[in-house]
């Protein structure tokens, strides 16, 4: 029988803004939020930075890493300047951008959903910039470092257990992600649990 707990929890949650399937991840915890005493805290990762020195044969993929660099180096300048608490609502406007509306990762994009998150517009320019890149890839490591390099994006660390996923379509709601957040904490918290998988017969559905 899963036990939950009554006391408040954080789940630090690392996202590349880019990737639909942590978008869908991310609205599942902020379903649990509402239905178990946990809060999700948002860290950026990058997918284009844990790429960078592998061959990637799909054209597609490779298409998408070059397009990542930019939302995440955002992201990172974001956190940096105005700390990580911002994450979450910067996220969730990039997000219903990115994957809901299906809008280009432009900076006409990124600046619409900076103001809508209340932060400044000018922060776009950190697309085109390295500088915020060493906290960047400091906050990747601190996500991935708990669970390996041959995963990706989402990275959930909750009471020492850390995991990648769940990939999930549609984000559950209600006491369905509830229940969801249970199992998922069961089996990360079982010494010796490394993976449960299947293939995946659906795209991301973001209703």
């Amino acid at each position: 029988m899963t036990t939950v707990t009554s006391h408040p929890l954080t789940a630090d949650f690392w996202f590349d803004p880019a990737c639909p399937w942590a978008w869908l991840t991310s609205r599942w915890m902020k379903n649990v939020e509402q239905v178990r005493p946990v809060q999700t805290r948002f860290h950026v990762m990058s997918l284009a930075y844990l790429n960078q020195d592998r061959e990637i044969d799909d054209p597609r993929y490779r298409d998408f890493l070059a397009t990542a660099w930019g939302p995440v180096r955002v992201c990172a300048a974001a956190a940096q300047e105005y700390g990580e608490e911002v994450l979450d609502a910067l996220y969730t406007e990039l997000g219903i951008r990115f994957h809901v509306q299906g809008l280009e990762r432009s900076p006409q994009t990124i600046e619409a959903a900076l103001a809508a998150a209340g932060l400044p517009t000018t922060l776009v320019g950190a697309m085109e910039s390295t500088a915020h890149d060493e906290a960047l890839t400091k906050s990747h490591d601190a996500g991935m470092d708990q669970v390996g390099q041959d995963v990706g994006t989402p990275v959930i660390s909750v009471e020492g257990a850390a995991f990648f996923g769940p990939v999930v379509t549609p984000a559950p709601k209600g006491e369905a992600a509830g229940r969801l957040w249970d199992g998922v904490r069961l089996m990360a918290a079982t010494p010796g649990f490394f993976e449960l998988k299947r293939g995946r017969t659906e795209d991301p559905s973001f209703e």
